[in-house]
């Protein structure tokens, strides 16, 4: 009789062989030194799920088994896929926003599309054991074979264990992300897919605690003004009994505060019409297409090293520009369910000073959880379609932003001063000339003569809306006579993340790749007094909150954000979820290290530690609602 093999080497190879695709797909990466880890983890699941494929007879037995493996496959070829659309992995805390974005089921059809290949990879296991799965013993075991093979399965976890402590000392080591970091695509690089989701769901329902990494305080100089309130830290350390609250002070006091400068003030008590443009990229600018766009990018400020990073679509870059703060799947769960004071949002920093603020999206307005979060950015009175904005404009997929500009446009042009921000929908994708695009169908003529596959023309189509209802917006600020004393501020909430890198790179004006350069974008901050200035200092989404605040001459505190002034003298960063980074030095990649000029090991260390230390001080700030209690010990 033929010899059959464990269920143990089945689901071993399955796990190995999902790991090293995902790693490969995900990260262009081979199991590397963390080989060991991630095979002690997948030979400790593998045993116990052998466990569980002998308690019965053996066509039970292999219809369990058959289901696992179903079930292991599908497992990673979802959290790929999700990689895939949002540029990190799938939480726990994701399933209301996976549900929103993949609402749009033409989004879903056209990323099976474009990575049909990718996923038959992930199903080539499946096959296999359909066709081997006789080889394989699925017989029935008696009791004290079941105990022994617990017993394996216990050492060899608690081995898989012990193993993380070969390596204490980096930042990103497999210790330091199993018990004291919470970076889930970090993590999942590292540890690999089961093991980070095991983590993941581990920690959304037990909670975790990721600890500050504290520095020295350095002295403010004396002939430097500060963006900078009078907080005494000291006293509310003293005061403080949660540490986790005490640690946060200490840092914030510690921590460096941006300069005031040339700028600060420059739009002090003017006009505020704030805009995230849905799938917007330096991509969809050309001076004779579009001149609105080219005009408002170039004339004035000129941000030639904007980054707008995509964190989980257009809710993570909703918030960064909103908040100075980054987001994660933890952080926008607490910001939709908790709904935590943020002080500085733009809403709630205008509306101090009494301004008259408002927003208006023209999609569902529960999308995203906006009328949850609205508030909490200080815009109470938020229009969309489902609690206002149906009455002005045809809500049917796809809504026009030209429409929704003009039929908002009276609602504040008259209430002076005013803050109004836009969250638009027709740059959205799919990025086709079929149904799922009224957009890109009605603006084809645009592009019907460009070089470009479909999808890019598409694309470009979508984002021509953008340039009419800016067009509309200027002309209607300069007919009422409030355009010198409006400043337009836009940005993309993330890159067109739906169109592959070489897609991307056939309109580029440089070859971008898929982790730092698919993000390269632009920043309007336009108004019609603006003298031309390049700015060439790297900056990101995180980075407007801070950099409008000290342009309207707003009093805050730069220590409570991530995000800089882009006209203070820091060097500049722009941080992405993967981690990775870029600095006015050159470019930290996660998964091959650092390009640009020669830099020191410190260097890079530092700005590793201080990148971790601003994904854990923005999730403490809301968890903690420290803008809530600081403001308290003003007496606010």
């Amino acid at each position: 009789m033929k010899k059959k093999y464990s269920t143990i080497i089945l689901y071993l190879f399955l796990f190995i062989y999902l790991e090293a695709i995902n790693k490969i797909l995900m990260f262009n990466k081979l199991l590397g030194k963390e080989f060991l880890i991630v095979l002690l983890f997948s030979l400790s699941l593998s045993c116990l799920l052998s466990f569980f494929t002998h308690f019965f007879k053996e066509k039970t037995n292999r219809r369990i088994s058959t289901f696992f493996v179903v079930l292991i496959v599908a497992f990673y070829l979802f959290n790929f896929l999700y990689f895939s659309l949002f540029s990190m992995p799938f939480s726990i805390n994701d399933l209301e926003l996976a549900n929103n974005a993949l609402s749009f089921y033409e989004i879903g059809l056209h990323l099976i599309q474009t990575d049909f290949l990718n996923i038959l990879i992930f199903l080539i296991p499946f096959f296999v054991f359909l066709v081997y799965k006789n080889n394989f013993d699925f017989t029935k075991k008696h009791k004290k074979v079941k105990i022994k093979k617990v017993f394996l399965c216990v050492c060899i976890y608690m081995f898989s264990i012990l193993s993380l402590n070969l390596d204490k000392t980096s930042l990103y080591s497999p210790y330091n992300l199993y018990y004291n970091l919470d970076a889930l695509t970090t993590s999942t690089e590292v540890l690999g897919v089961f093991t980070s989701q095991r983590l993941s769901i581990k920690r959304a329902i037990f909670g975790f605690e990721e600890k500050l990494m504290l520095e020295e305080k350095e002295e403010d100089k004396e002939e430097i003004s500060y963006n900078k309130l009078d907080i005494d830290f000291d006293a509310l350390i003293a005061q403080e009994k949660d540490e986790s609250v005490k640690n946060v002070y200490r840092y914030l006091n510690a921590k460096k505060a941006t300069n005031k400068n040339e700028y600060t003030g420059l739009y002090k008590g003017k006009n505020l019409i704030f805009i995230l443009a849905e799938g917007f990229n330096s991509i969809a600018v050309d001076e004779a297409r579009t001149p609105t766009l080219y005009k408002l990018i170039h004339e004035g400020f000129d941000f030639t090293n904007y980054y707008s990073p995509e964190f989980l679509s257009t809710t993570g870059g909703e918030f960064q520009a909103m908040t100075g703060l980054l987001p994660t799947q933890e952080i926008l769960s607490i910001w939709r369910n908790e709904t935590p004071t943020i002080s500085y949002a733009i809403g709630n920093a205008f509306a101090r000073l009494g301004y008259n603020t408002q927003s208006y999206h023209n999609w569902l307005y529960t999308y995203y959880s906006r009328h949850k979060t609205m508030p909490t950015l200080g815009f109470d009175n938020y229009t969309a379609c489902k609690n206002g904005m149906e009455k002005r404009i045809n809500c049917s997929w796809l809504p026009s932003d030209v429409d929704m500009f003009n039929t908002t446009f009276n609602d504040y042009a008259n209430n002076t001063p005013f803050v109004t921000y836009y969250i638009t929908v027709s740059g959205h994708a799919p990025y086709n000339f079929m149904g799922g695009n009224s957009i890109a169908i009605k603006n084809k003529d645009a592009v019907k003569d460009l070089p470009y596959s479909t999808a890019v023309k598409a694309y470009l189509s979508a984002q021509m809306e953008l340039e009419y209802a800016l067009r509309t917006l200027i002309e209607k600020l300069d007919s009422v006579g409030i355009l010198d004393d409006t400043v337009v501020v836009l940005t993309g909430d993330h890159y067109p993340y739906t169109l592959t890198e070489e897609e991307i790179n056939e309109v580029s004006t440089y070859k971008r790749e898929e982790m730092v350069e698919v993000n390269h974008s632009n920043l309007i901050v336009w108004n019609t007094n603006n003298e031309h200035k390049v700015i060439d200092k790297v900056a990101s989404q995180i980075d407007v909150l801070p950099t409008i605040l000290n342009l309207f001459g707003i009093e805050y505190d730069s220590r409570l954000l991530i995000g800089q002034d882009m006209f203070s003298d820091e060097e500049g960063l722009a941080i992405f979820a993967s981690r990775s980074w870029r600095s006015d030095k050159g470019t930290y990649f996660s998964n091959k290290g650092f390009e640009g000029v020669e830099v020191s090991d410190d260097y890079i260390a530092y700005m590793n530690k201080r990148i971790a230390n601003s994904f854990t001080i923005s999730k403490l700030m809301l968890e903690k609602d420290i803008y809530s209690k600081l403001a308290k010990a003003k007496g606010e």
